[in-house]
């Protein structure tokens, strides 16, 4: 690019900064970036806060003027002082360069490299471009500054040169580059103390801990100074999360090298650190885990003798409470009542604080804390309101989980014996009316009595009238009195009553500020009000309302996921009651919902947990694949029901997204996203664990770096090509699965039960169930698991009559049907591969075993079963099935390994005989061309499976299986030590993986708590990396499974005796041959046990 710039300005972006490593190895502060315009201009960008990878983000941009030199000096400089700034900080990069080479590399993002710090080059992502000038270069955009002062530039210079020093002592250990940091940084305390003490402490500390340093005294003294001032709150208001988190790390630092009884704790260290616990103890509860962080830390200052462990303990609980309140992991309020249990040991009888700790908050678990609370407070104790109010509620939450009537009348009891001991005038009498009234408006949604409801209303109205205008909880009596009048519009319909309900929210909603987080329940009243009158009188328009704040309560961002989600699920079910056009657009939310939670959560575990805590949850893919049905939009239906049936699998397999395409256009990118991407997936597993500090820890990190791999999808989504990058998948991405074989979804809903079909090309078909409800299956489903085990206590050669009959309803009520679209409309042929994508009760049925069992009406012969038209596979999404044939384009060096485990460790099973046999069956049809290993007895460990599966691409695993169907993660196969997990074999990336045998029980059935996610062995094996899988439903029975096994293998490697390749896509037409081949010796349900799933 020319050099002449005459007439123009640069217009610089400074973007992000990597690999930047503080030479004294102190926490800054800030990060920022300094240009030397000329001997008087310089430019700085804003200060941000480093991230624990070394990283800034600015995404700062400036307009420099035309008239700045060619050649320019840019720094990277680490800022420490707290309140007023002081010099320049240290300096952790600096390059001479020209706006010409800036200029060169055009109007792209491009990084910069500084000389390297401590053997790792600094750089900048900048973008630097030439723009015409606009008149006036020094605008307010423009950050350019004049020299300071000189009495400033004095103080500035003193203070770089501490840094300066400092740095050099820390990197050479040099004594006197140490004294002359401290008599530096000493002058800057001097002429501005509040700013300058901690460079001075820092430097000091670092030189004790060297044992460079001996003035005790003088140490002291600073350290005491230097806590105190980032927590002198009353003074200051500029205080930073750095900041707290700096003086929380200095008193652990000095506590470690300060034991007790030592002269440095007796002068005044104590006294220093209790300051910044008391101050951090008075800051306001924070439920986020940057702040229980900080409360762990505060925590860890006080051990178990000290006198503020107490209320730290307290501080922790209530934060823990708040968190849980905001997210509903049950492990935060687990963690929240042992820490009030711990407080209130540490408060013995007669403690003046014992009350205090025994009322603390146990949220969805009332304890004996609050009956405690209450017996240390009799009558006339000027706060026994509180304590009986308190009891009233755990009361009230105890009767809401366990439903015993009883301690819903002591709870009214008690909130009665409150009221009265709050005479008019008194300052809790407001509360107390509130919180009878609840009590009474719960008793009446149980018993339904009308008195309840009518004293509810009044003493609702009492303390409405008692609360002050402007009080900052008004809004919750005002939708306290709109729910209750809205119960008694529906009771009554009085029209006056919904009247008052809608205005007393419109009310709430006008004394909130736009984001606060409580207009989401106003919003929630508001509908409940309108589709209460629309079911009365109704009115179209009142369902719209209703729909419209259904929708404003489901998009208020400052509210938290969990009441979100909760109000889309509500807004499904009103949808669908009103058959109102919203119904699509509700499940839709949902979804996006649910997905956006479950992302925040950081391992599989919690995100299948946070999944089942949704009661309904589980049911809606289905019920929204049946509402697009039932408005004849196949193509939604599908989408839907992909978009909420994998969402675990989803959000687990976008780590490992093929980007092969990005790559060639984009390489930089490609890597960014890979990077984070292992990141994310290596955090995943620190943030499991007993360890809940560490699991905090790993939290946040997670969510850092989580942002991070978000910003990096919505840069790809700007690429041409890639705006639907990550994005739930269109019909028309989805058709892809079906290219060797049409798909058919089975649709089991309370709302309608259905086929669809998805074709090779061309719109989907629907194949409707008219005579089966959703009863219907789950009976079908019970009767199945019984005829399976009656079936298993017969003899191989007695008739399996009932399950006989079970197959043959299957192959004329669902089956049939499907089989006369496939083809006479779509005209299948015979012999061709078709894959089943079974959902809720649909999962736990042998779809693919449907047999008429009867002769054809031309007494020609027997009619045909299912097996015999078509060779069927199973695949538990659509996504999985495209994600499988993804990674099979290149063909990686055949090996096979068969694992077994006749012998496994104690508690997991009992012998299996026919294991060792089994093994050496598979190896002698095994073809020679592939490298055989095979894995048994002691060898066959946990670790060794692990890195078997890793290694190989084809596996048979002969062993006991477990399909644990309350925590699905947890399902297993048996090994000699310890079980192999499905999150073990999810967490063991093998892409190389081709086919599995999963000779074992349970591997391919489902989860009872979310059954549409299909979460099973053989799944996870496909997720895994495994592009084919047998896996079985039930029990197998080892004596007969050899003869299943044999019969495949041989069909499977028919011709490669000589070489060849084995092909693990023929696999579902090799278990086709040997379930009919071995139909003599092998009972009906062990044959049926087996299924194909993927390729």
């Amino acid at each position: 690019m020319p050099g002449n710039l005459e007439g123009q300005s640069i217009r610089l972006e400074v973007i992000s900064g990597q690999n930047l490593n503080v030479p004294s190895e102190r926490i800054p502060a800030g990060i920022y970036v300094s240009i030397e315009l000329n001997s008087t201009r310089r430019w700085k960008s804003t200060i941000r806060v480093l991230s624990s990878d070394k990283s800034v983000t600015w995404g700062g941009t400036a307009t420099l003027s035309s008239h700045a030199s060619p050649t320019l000096s840019m720094e990277i400089r680490a800022s420490f002082e707290l309140g007023r700034t002081l010099g320049n900080g240290e300096l952790i990069g600096n390059l001479e360069t020209s706006w010409d080479d800036l200029l060169d590399h055009g109007d792209e993002p491009f990084d910069l490299s500084f000389p390297p710090v401590r053997g790792v080059h600094p750089y900048l992502t900048l973008k630097v471009a030439s723009v015409h000038a606009c008149g006036n270069e020094d605008s307010e955009a423009i950050r350019q500054r004049q020299l300071q002062s000189i009495i400033d530039c004095e103080l500035t210079q003193r203070t770089d040169a501490g840094h300066t020093r400092f740095a050099e002592y820390m990197a050479s250990k040099t004594v006197s580059h140490l004294n002359d940091a401290v008599e530096n940084f000493q002058s800057g305390s001097r002429a501005v103390p509040g700013a300058a003490l901690t460079n001075l402490a820092w430097s000091r500390l670092r030189g004790y801990i060297r044992d460079d340093l001996e003035d005790i005294d003088s140490t002291t003294s600073v350290f005491r100074d230097a806590l105190a001032l980032p927590l002198n709150w009353r003074h200051s208001r500029e205080c930073t999360v750095v900041d707290i988190h700096e003086s929380v790390r200095l008193c652990r630092k000095l506590l470690a090298l300060c034991p007790e009884g030592t002269y440095l704790r007796r002068i005044g260290v104590d006294c220093a650190v209790d300051y910044v616990i008391c101050t951090c103890n008075n800051l306001p509860i924070d439920g986020s885990d940057e702040g229980i962080q900080l409360r762990r830390l505060m925590l860890e200052l006080c051990p178990p003798s000290h006198q503020h462990r107490p209320r730290a303990l307290n501080k922790l609980s209530s934060s823990l409470d708040t968190r849980f309140s905001q997210r509903g992991d049950i492990d935060d309020i687990d963690e929240s009542i042992q820490l009030c249990r711990e407080a209130v040991a540490l408060c013995p009888e007669g403690h003046p604080h014992r009350d205090t700790k025994a009322n603390l908050k146990t949220s969805m678990r009332p304890s004996l804390c609050s009956e405690e609370a209450l017996h240390l407070r009799p009558v006339g104790h000027n706060i026994r309101p509180l304590s009986l109010g308190n009891l009233g509620g755990a009361l009230i939450d105890c009767f809401n989980q366990r439903g015993d009537i009883n301690d819903l009348n002591r709870a009214i009891s008690l909130h009665r014996e409150a009221l009265a001991l709050c005479p008019p005038g008194h300052h809790r009498r407001d509360a107390t009316l509130n919180n009878l009234a609840l009590a009474l408006d719960t008793r009446y949604d149980k018993l339904d009595a009308s008195d309840d409801l009518n004293e509810a209303i009044d003493l609702y109205r009492e303390s409405l009238r008692l609360k002050q205008h402007d009080h900052s909880e008004r809004h919750i009596n005002l939708l306290n009195l709109s729910s209750a009048l809205c119960s008694r519009f529906t009771r009554t319909s009085k029209n006056e009553d919904v009247e008052e309900a809608i205005a007393l929210c419109q009310e709430s909603l006008a004394a909130l500020p736009s984001p606060h987080p409580d207009r989401h329940f106003s919003y929630m009243k508001l509908q409940e009000a309108y589709l209460s009158r629309f079911r009365v009188q109704h009115n179209p328009a009142d369902l719209s309302f209703a729909v419209e704040n259904f929708r404003l309560a489901s998009t208020h961002p400052t509210q938290g996921f969990p009441n979100r989600i909760n109000g889309a699920i509500n807004w499904t079910f009103a949808a669908e009651r009103h058959d109102h056009a919203s119904a699509q657009e509700a499940y839709k939310m949902f979804f996006e919902l649910l997905d956006r939670h479950l992302a925040t959560r950081s391992s599989v575990v919690a995100r299948r947990e946070a999944a089942a805590a949704f009661c309904h949850g589980n049911v809606l893919p289905v019920d929204a694949a049946s509402c697009a049905i039932r408005r004849d939009s196949l193509r939604k239906a599908i989408e839907l029901v992909e978009q909420g049936r994998g969402q675990q699998w989803s959000l687990a397999s976008r780590l490992r997204t093929p980007l092969e395409d990005l790559k060639i256009t984009h390489p930089k990118l490609t890597d960014t996203f890979s990077e984070l991407s292992k990141h994310i997936s290596d955090a995943q597993g620190r943030a499991v664990g007993a360890d809940r500090a560490a699991a905090d820890r790993a939290a946040i990190e997670y969510r850092r770096l989580t942002e991070q791999w978000d910003a990096a999808v919505a840069e790809i989504r700007n690429v041409q090509g890639f705006s639907q990058f990550l994005l739930p998948p269109s019909y028309d991405d989805l058709q892809v699965a079906a290219r060797h074989g049409p798909v058919i979804f089975l649709i089991a809903s309370k709302y309608s039960c259905n086929a669809v079909i998805v074709p090779k090309s061309g719109e989907p078909h629907h194949v409707p169930f008219p005579s089966l409800a959703l009863a219907d299956l789950k009976m079908l489903k019970v009767n199945f698991a019984r005829a399976i085990r009656h079936a298993s206590h017969m003899g191989p050669k007695e008739p399996r009559k009932d399950l006989v009959v079970l197959l043959r309803r299957i192959w004329d009520e669902i089956m049939l049907p499907i089989v006369k679209v496939l083809m006479h409309d779509l005209k299948v042929k015979p012999r061709s591969r078709i894959w089943l994508c079974p959902t809720a009760a649909f999962t736990s049925i042998p779809l693919h075993a449907a047999h008429p069992s009867r002769t054809k009406a031309d007494d020609s012969g027997r009619e045909l079963c299912l097996e015999d038209i078509y060779i069927v596979s199973y695949t538990p999404t659509l996504s999985a099935l495209i994600r499988a044939r993804k990674t099979m384009k290149t063909r990686a060096t055949l090996s096979f390994v068969a694992i077994g485990q006749s012998q496994p460790g104690a508690g997991q099973g009992e012998a299996l005989l026919t294991v060792d046999s089994e093994l050496e069956l598979v190896h002698k049809l095994v073809p020679p061309n592939a490298t055989f290993t095979s894995l048994s007895g002691d060898e066959a460990t946990r670790a060794g499976a692990l890195d078997a599966l890793r290694r190989n691409t084809w596996v048979h695993l002969a062993c006991h299986g477990k399909q644990d169907r309350e925590q699905p993660y947890h399902s297993r196969f048996s090994m000699r030590d310890e079980p192999l997990t499905l999150l073990d074999i999810m967490e063991n990336d093998a892409p190389q993986a081709e086919f599995a045998f999963l000779s074992a029980c349970h591997t391919a059935v489902g989860d009872e708590e979310t059954p549409d996610e299909v979460i099973h062995l053989a799944a996870g094996l496909q997720f895994s990396g495994f592009k084919s899988v047998i896996g079985t439903l039930w029990v197998v029975d080892d004596d007969v499974a050899k003869h299943v096994v044999e019969a495949f293998y041989t069909r499977l490697f028919k011709g490669l005796e000589d070489g060849g390749i084995m092909d693990c896509t023929k696999a579902a037409s090799a278990l086709n041959h040997a379930t009919y081949t071995v139909k003599n010796k092998v009972p009906l349900e062990q044959r049926i046990v087996f299924v194909h799933v993927g390729v």
